[in-house]
């Protein structure tokens, strides 16, 4: 466990930080925790942290591009794009222990 970890249960204990579950196409569920005003992108980033974090814990792909997930794929709450990085998820309606989809983008 590292202290990143430890300092963001102790945030979501004191209501400082909320809980974001990322929802996979294969059904996987990762909970991620952020700041209550966070933005799209530490969203984003929190997400690479915890992918990371797994990763490393189970002996799987050490690097990942996170420019092309992000090219590929986008995330969604209640159908609608968060395209914004700059935006904050308050904004999009995003409250604590909401689902939030990691869809691949569609072709054009």
């Amino acid at each position: 466990v590292t202290a990143e970890e430890i300092g963001s249960q102790v945030a979501l204990e004191y209501g400082q930080a909320m809980t974001v579950r990322v929802c996979k196409a294969d059904g996987e569920t990762m909970p991620v925790v952020v700041v209550q005003n966070a933005s799209v992108l530490e969203l984003k980033k929190a997400l690479r942290r915890h992918v990371q974090l797994r990763q490393a814990r189970q002996g799987g792909v050490q690097h990942l591009s996170w420019k092309y997930i992000w090219r590929t794929y986008h995330l969604t709450y209640g159908g609608e794009k968060l395209a914004d990085d700059r935006k904050k998820l308050r904004e999009y309606g995003i409250r604590n222990r909401d689902e939030v989809s990691f869809i691949k983008k569609l072709r054009k």
